[in-house]
């Protein structure tokens, strides 16, 4: 599985997990095996809409535009930025960034990451809009750091997800952790008024 602490380093990971869990109410195992559910179906998400031209370059200009990687300096502040009572930046628009990667499969994701963390949906949904700027402050810093284009995207998050094959054809089952987040993402079907994660996260905290 795949976790914060392997994409960012032990310290930094260790840290992101534990802003998580005080802001989300739960204990970190919980808040871990959440992470490492939607992960994968984010990451490989992201990496089937670079497979196509028009894709990575709209993910380049997000990167390019709102994620500079600089909101990993400042994760004890992630969830007043998202939570908080003023506008939410860009950068931390959790909502927003799950939407774009996700579309419909937004609920698929809950789903999954609410069954393997035994968390309430609204819990999961929390995480998955902490985690999402995470991922993509991430993302924009290897861009800037390795000099990767829009062409070079697919290639930076297949390796991420661990095989650099499925870099030139993501959707070619060539890798395994991106064939997995297909078939789960693909397995929603229902329309359900749950694939909204803001919604589900703002509802939880109303009726804490």
């Amino acid at each position: 599985m795949f976790s914060l602490e392997e994409l960012l380093g032990q310290q930094q990971g260790s840290e992101a997990v534990q802003q998580i869990s005080d802001n989300v109410g739960a204990e970190p195992s919980a808040v871990n095996s959440a992470i490492q559910a939607a992960l994968p179906m984010i990451l490989g998400s992201l990496a089937s809409n670079a497979s196509s031209t028009a894709g990575a370059e709209s993910l380049n200009n997000a990167l390019e535009k709102d994620h500079s990687g600089s909101i990993l300096d400042n994760l004890g502040g992630l969830g007043s930025m998202i939570f908080g009572d003023s506008a939410t930046p860009r950068e931390a628009d959790g909502g927003g960034i799950l939407g774009h990667i996700l579309g419909g499969n937004q609920g698929a994701v809950v789903q999954q990451a609410t069954n393997q963390s035994g968390l309430n949906s609204g819990q999961v949904a929390q995480i998955l809009m902490m985690l999402a700027p995470i991922v993509m402050g991430y993302l924009g810093r290897q861009k800037q750091e390795q000099g990767v284009g829009a062409d070079g995207l697919g290639g930076l998050l297949g390796g991420l997800l661990g095989g650099q094959q499925a870099a030139a054809a993501p959707q070619s089952s060539g890798n395994a952790m991106i064939d997995m987040a297909s078939n789960a993402l693909d397995s929603d079907h229902d329309g359900s008024s749950l694939d909204d994660i803001a919604s589900m996260a703002l509802n939880y905290f109303k009726n804490k």
